[in-house]
């Protein structure tokens, strides 16, 4: 369960450093890249707690 949880906060942790170069970067197409990378950290994320509630539900 804490390689989960730890997974969980990398991706997190991950998610919010592409937010950060999104915010900082002045070239569109690279604002735009670190914007869906950030959501796609997001989801994957969200998508581990996910499983993680599931199984603990079915288990």
């Amino acid at each position: 369960m804490k390689d989960y949880q730890a997974a969980i906060e990398r991706l997190r942790r991950d998610a919010a450093e592409a937010a950060l170069i999104r915010d900082l970067g002045t070239d569109m197409t690279k604002r735009e890249m670190f914007d869906r990378l950030h959501q796609h950290l997001n989801r994957l994320a969200d998508e581990v707690e996910e499983a993680i509630k599931a199984s603990k539900e079915s288990g």
